[in-house]
């Protein structure tokens, strides 16, 4: 092996890695283009979606919620096939999202080919980490 493929630990600890150093390479110092980015980012972009497969499979209940209403036990009972119930909600307002009984997310009822959707217009933070 010649001398100038041996590495040194040395060599290693005399030019750390730095946020502002990172992106250099280590010859030239200048920065470089954004193709020869691109690989590095499909690379991190990879690892992240191997990273989060863990989760994938994880089941969460997603519900979404057009409007409330307030009934007796017997009025339900009385309900039949077509009933209208009047909602608490206008049309055209807002829908709330919730996974796992949690409030994340409002948003719209659309309509995709014969089949009802819903579309995220606004996420909702949450204090809570």
């Amino acid at each position: 092996m010649a001398e100038e493929d041996e590495l040194n630990l040395e060599d290693l600890d005399a030019t750390p890695e730095t946020p502002e150093n990172a992106d250099l390479p280590a010859e030239t110092g200048a920065a470089e283009t954004p193709a020869e980015q691109a690989p590095e980012e499909d690379t991190e972009l990879a690892r992240t979606a191997t990273d989060l497969e863990a989760v994938f499979d994880i089941p969460v209940h997603v519900s979404a919620v057009l409007g409330k209403s307030r009934m007796q036990v017997s009025q339900l009972m009385k309900l039949g096939r077509g009933a209208v119930v009047e909602l608490d909600r206008k049309v055209g307002e807002a829908i709330d999202i919730y996974v796992n009984n949690r409030l994340v997310a409002r948003g719209e009822v659309v309509v995709v080919e014969d089949r009802l959707g819903v579309t995220m217009t606004e996420i909702i933070k949450s204090d809570r980490h």
